[in-house]
C-alpha cells in the first residue's frame, strides 16, 4: 500500500487500545484500530489509528512530554484494576494529536474522541517493547519511548505480536535481557550496544573448578547451572563491531539492565531448494585424479565430489591423509615418502620420552601418572563393539594409548582431555598404522582443539553460532527452545565436543568425517549438520509439549537413530537456503565463511576459568532433590557406560 510520499509495510486489523484498566470496562474504553509500520521519506513510524481514522497513515504524529513532564492528557484519578494482564500496561500517557503539517492527506481530521487516541511514532523515538506473558487471552505490546513515556498497551486480539516485531527486526536491533525475556531494548543497526564480548558475563561461579570434569560425570545438572546464565547472551555476542568502535559496553543508563541480548533476526529466506547426494569416490575415480610423478591433478574438483558423495571403504586409507594435512594435496609420491620417513622418526622420539620414564619416575611426575590413569580407563572403553577394538587384550587398545600418549608429548600444553580417544578410535580403524595415524590425529586436532581447552572458548563460541543459525532459519524453533528453559542449545555440547561421534553407527562416522573434513562449502558445516538434525526433529519437539528435561532426554535417544546421508542432504540445503538470502545478515556470513571473520575481541581476566585437569577431577555436584525429574545416566557423554534398562530412570 503507498501513497504521497510514504509505502505502508505492515498492516494488522484487530489490534485494541484498552484506554482503561478499571475492574469493569465500558465499551468506549476498547478503541479497535489497525497497525501500520509505514516508511515515510527518510523515517520509518509505528502507525496506530482506529478503524474509523485508519485509512490515513500520515497526519497523526506522537507528542513527547514536556520540558516539566506533565501528559499533554489526564487520566482518571481512581482505583484501577489488572483485568488479567499487568500494570505495566495500565498508565496512559502522552498521546495526542499533533498538529497537521502542510501536506496533502486523504482524510479528514479526526473529531471522534476515538480519533484522539491515534499516534504514530518514528522507530527512532522507541526505546524498548514489552510484550506481554504468555497465555493470556489477547497478547499485548507496550512501547516505551526515548523520552520516557509509554505508549497505550496495543492488544492483538486476532495475534500478530510476533510478526510486528519481526517487521520491526529490519529497522532495530530487538534484543532482551535475561532479567526479563518479555522486554526488548531497541537499537539502531549501527548501535555499539550489542558489541559486548563473551568475557562481560561470568559463566560460572568462581568455586566451578574442572566444569567439563563436572559435566562429563553429571551432564544435565552441571550443563543447566552454567549455561542457563547464557541463553539469550549468544545471539547478542555475536554481532559485529562497527568499525572504529570499542567492543565495550557504554555506561548504562539506571534503568538499563545488564548486558546480555537476544537479538532477533528477521530475514526472509527463500524456499528450500532440493539437494541430491552423489556416488561415492570409487578407487578409479581417484586415480584419474593422480597424475605424473603421483601428484593430484584437478585437486578443487575432487575435493567437491568427495563432499558430495563421500569416499568408497577401500580408498579412505589414502585419501584421509591429504583431508588431514598428513600429506601435501600438491607433493609428489617421492615428496610424500620423504616426508614420511621424517615423520616416522619424529613420532618415535616423542614416544621414547614417555616410554623412558620409569614407575618410579613417573610416580614423582603427577602429570604423566595423570594422563596415563585417565587414558587407559578411556581406550578400555571406546568403541569396544567395534571387531577391531573388541576382546581382552586388544592390539587396537595398546596403540590407542600409546597414540594419546606421544601425543601428550607433541602438544604439552593441552594434553590429554576426555573425548580425544573418540576423535581417535576411527582414524587408527581406518589408517592401521601408528605413525600415520598418530600424524591423521593431530591434523584432525588442528580443527578440533579449541574444544578441549581450559578456556572454553571456542565451544561458547560454537554455540553462540549455532544460536545465531538456527534464529535465522526458524525463530518459532528457538523460541520454544526459550519457553522450556532449553535455548542455550546445552543438549548440543556433545554433538560439538566430539563432532557427532557418539549420535551415528560408526560407518555413518567416518562418512561424516570426510565430508566435513573437505571444508566445503564453508568452515562450519558442523553447525550446519547440528541446525539439520534440529530441523527434522522439530514438530516432534514443538508438538510434544515437552519440558527441558524430556528435550534433553529425547535428543539423546536419537543415537544411532539418525541417517548420515540425510541430515548431510538437510545440512547443504540449509546452506545454499541462506547463501541464496540477499538480505544474509553480516555475523550470519561470517559463520558460513562467505565474509571475512571480525577480529576478535582480548579475552578478560574477569571470565572464569573452566579447567581441565585430567588429573583432579573434583567430585560430580549432588543431585538436585528431585530425582525424578532427572534424564536417566545413559545421557551421560563421557565416558562410555553401558546403557541401563529402558526407562529405568525416565
Amino acid at each position: 500500500m503507498e501513497g504521497a510520499g510514504y509505502r505502508v509495510v505492515f498492516e494488522k486489523g484487530g489490534v485494541y487500545l484498552h484506554t482503561s484498566a478499571k475492574k469493569h470496562q465500558d465499551p468506549d474504553s476498547l478503541i479497535a484500530g489497525v497497525i501500520r509500520v509505514v516508511e515515510k521519506d527518510n523515517d520509518v513510524l509505528l502507525h496506530w489509528a482506529p478503524v474509523e481514522e485508519a485509512g490515513d497513515s500520515t497526519q497523526i504524529f506522537f507528542s513527547k512530554k514536556d520540558a516539566s513532564g506533565s501528559d499533554s492528557c489526564t487520566s482518571e484519578e481512581e482505583p484501577t484494576f489488572d483485568p488479567g494482564y499487568e500494570p505495566d500496561w495500565a498508565v496512559i500517557s502522552t498521546v495526542r494529536p499533533r498538529a497537521r503539517r502542510s501536506e496533502p492527506t486523504r482524510g479528514a481530521e479526526p473529531s471522534s474522541p476515538r480519533g484522539s487516541w491515534a499516534f504514530s511514532v518514528s522507530l527512532g523515538e522507541l526505546k524498548s517493547i514489552r510484550r506481554s506473558k504468555p497465555g493470556l487471552s489477547w497478547a499485548y505490546l507496550v512501547l516505551v519511548t526515548q523520552a520516557g513515556g509509554s505508549l497505550p498497551a496495543l492488544h492483538f486480539h486476532r495475534g500478530g505480536t510476533r510478526a510486528l516485531l519481526r517487521v520491526l527486526s529490519r529497522y532495530l536491533l530487538l534484543a532482551s535481557s535475561p532479567q526479563d525475556s518479555r522486554l526488548y531494548l531497541v537499537f539502531p543497526h549501527d548501535s555499539s550496544a550489542l558489541s559486548s564480548s563473551f568475557h562481560q558475563l561470568q559463566l560460572f561461579d568462581q568455586d566451578s573448578s574442572n566444569v567439563v570434569s563436572r559435566f562429563l560425570q553429571d551432564p544435565y545438572s552441571t550443563t543447566f547451572g552454567g549455561f542457563s546464565r547464557v541463553t539469550n547472551f549468544f545471539r547478542g555476542a555475536l554481532q559485529p563491531h562497527p568499525e572504529g568502535a570499542s567492543p565495550d559496553l557504554p555506561p548504562p543508563p539506571e534503568d538499563e539492565p545488564e548486558p546480555g541480548f537476544e537479538v532477533i533476526s528477521c530475514v526472509e529466506l527463500g524456499p528450500r531448494p532440493a539437494v541430491e547426494r552423489a556416488p561415492q569416490v570409487t578407487e578409479e575415480e581417484w586415480a584419474r585424479h593422480v597424475g605424473p610423478e603421483g601428484r593430484l591433478q584437478q585437486v578443487p574438483a575432487l575435493k567437491a565430489r568427495i563432499f558430495s558423495g563421500g569416499l568408497s571403504p577401500g580408498l579412505r586409507r589414502e585419501a584421509w591423509k591429504f583431508l588431514l594435512g598428513y600429506l601435501s594435496w600438491e607433493g609428489s609420491a617421492e615428496e610424500h615418502k620423504a616426508h614420511m620417513r621424517k615423520k616416522t622418526d619424529e613420532y618415535f622420539r616423542m614416544k621414547l620420552q614417555w616410554k623412558s620414564v620409569s614407575p618410579e619416575q613417573e610416580r614423582r611426575n603427577s602429570l604423566l601418572h595423570g594422563y596415563r590413569s585417565l587414558i587407559e580407563r578411556d581406550v578400555s572403553r571406546t568403541d569396544r563393539t567395534n571387531k577391531f577394538y573388541e576382546g581382552p587384550q586388544n592390539p587396537g587398545l595398546g596403540l590407542l594409548s600409546d597414540i594419546l600418549l606421544t601425543y601428550c608429548m607433541y602438544h604439552f600444553d593441552l594434553g590429554y582431555v576426555q573425548g580425544m580417544s573418540d576423535l581417535l578410535s576411527p582414524i587408527l580403524y581406518v589408517i592401521q598404522n601408528e605413525v600415520d595415524a598418530f600424524w591423521c590425529f593431530c591434523g584432525f586436532m588442528e580443527l578440533v582443539h579449541g574444544n578441549f581447552e581450559e578456556s572454553q572458548e571456542t565451544m561458547k563460541r560454537q554455540l553462540g553460532q549455532l544460536l545465531l543459525l538456527l534464529r535465522v532459519l526458524d525463530p518459532p524453533l528457538c523460541d520454544f527452545l526459550d519457553s522450556q528453559d532449553s535455548g542455550s542449545l546445552c543438549f548440543c555440547f556433545r554433538w560439538l565436543l566430539i563432532w557427532f561421534k557418539r549420535e551415528f553407527p560408526f560407518p555413518d562416522v567416518l562418512r561424516l568425517w570426510e565430508v566435513l573434513w573437505t571444508g566445503l562449502p564453508g568452515p562450519n558445516l558442523h553447525l550446519l549438520v547440528a541446525c539439520a538434525i534440529l530441523d527434522m526433529e522439530r514438530d516432534t519437539l514443538m508438538l510434544s509439549g515437552f519440558g527441558s528435561n524430556e528435550i534433553l532426554k529425547h535428543i539423546n535417544e536419537l543415537t544411532m537413530k539418525l541417517s548420515v546421508e540425510d541430515v548431510l542432504t538437510r545440512a547443504e540445503a540449509l546452506y545454499r537456503q541462506l547463501t541464496a538470502c540477499p538480505e544474509l545478515p553480516h555475523n550470519v556470513q561470517e559463520v558460513l565463511g562467505l565474509v571475512p571473520p571480525a577480529e576478535p575481541c582480548s579475552p578478560s581476566p574477569s571470565v572464569s576459568p573452566l579447567p581441565l585437569s585430567p588429573t583432579r577431577a573434583p567430585p560430580a555436584p549432588p543431585p538436585p532433590a528431585d530425582t525424578a525429574a532427572q534424564p536417566d545416566s545413559s545421557l551421560e557423554i563421557l565416558p562410555e557406560e553401558e546403557e541401563e534398562e529402558e526407562g529405568a530412570n525416565s
